[in-house]
C-alpha cells in the first residue's frame, strides 16, 4: 500500500488536494529552513546597518588615504594620482570624516604586447595592468588590519602604426580604466572587512 503511495507520487497521480498539501508542506519546509538565515544578510551599501549602527559609508568616509609613492615624471606617478583620486571619491565622495583609519597602496605597473604586426613586427594589441599591494591600518593601534593584493590587466588596440597620438591616448584609456578597477577592488574590500571584521 505505501508502494503504491510512493509510485502514485513519482507519477503525479496523487489527487488534487494531497498534491496541493504535499507541495505546500516543501515550500513550508524550506522556508523553515531558510529563516535562521535571513538575519544574516544586509544591504552592503545601506545608510545604516539592521541593529541600528553606522554605516559602512561613514566607515569608509573615515579611512585616509595616502599618497600612493611613486617616481616624479612616470608615468606610474600619473597613475597613482589617479588611483589616489578614484578611491577618495569612491571611499569618501566627497565627504571625508575624521579619520580612524589609513590605507598605504603602493603599486607597479606592466605593459605586454599581444598581438604584433608580422609585416612590420609593431604592436596591434596591447596589455596594461596595474598590481597593487594595500594595507589598511588602524590609527589607535598602528596595526595593519587589512593587508591584501588587487590586480587589474587591461587590453587596447593600437587603430595604425601610423597614429601615434591614438596609440598613447589608447594606453592612458587603458590606464584609467586599470586604475578604475582597482580603486573599486579595493573599496569592495575594505567594505567587507568594515562590515565582516574580517
Amino acid at each position: 500500500m505505501q508502494a503504491d503511495g510512493v509510485d502514485a507520487v513519482r507519477t503525479g497521480e496523487l489527487p488534487a488536494g494531497r498534491a496541493v498539501l504535499a507541495r505546500g508542506l516543501r515550500c513550508l519546509a524550506v522556508l523553515a529552513l531558510a529563516a535562521p538565515l535571513a538575519g544574516c544578510f544586509q544591504p552592503l551599501y545601506g545608510s545604516r546597518t539592521l541593529d541600528g549602527g553606522p554605516s559602512v559609508n561613514l566607515a569608509l568616509s573615515q579611512v585616509d588615504i595616502a599618497q600612493i609613492p611613486a617616481p616624479n615624471g612616470t608615468p606610474e606617478a600619473r597613475i597613482a594620482v589617479e588611483l589616489r583620486n578614484q578611491l577618495l571619491f569612491g571611499l569618501a565622495g566627497g565627504n571625508p570624516a575624521p579619520p580612524t583609519h589609513r590605507l598605504d597602496i603602493r603599486i607597479t605597473t606592466t605593459r605586454v604586447s599581444i598581438i604584433v604586426d608580422t609585416q612590420t613586427a609593431r604592436p596591434d594589441v596591447e596589455n596594461f595592468g596595474i598590481t597593487a599591494t594595500y594595507n589598511l591600518v588602524d590609527l589607535k593601534t598602528g596595526k595593519p588590519v587589512v593587508t591584501d593584493q588587487a590586480f587589474s590587466r587591461v587590453s587596447y588596440d593600437i587603430p595604425g602604426q601610423q597614429q601615434r597620438f591614438a596609440r598613447q591616448r589608447a594606453l592612458r584609456d587603458a590606464e584609467n580604466r586599470a586604475a578604475g578597477v582597482i580603486a573599486e577592488t579595493v573599496r569592495s574590500r575594505l567594505a567587507s572587512y568594515f562590515v565582516a571584521g574580517t
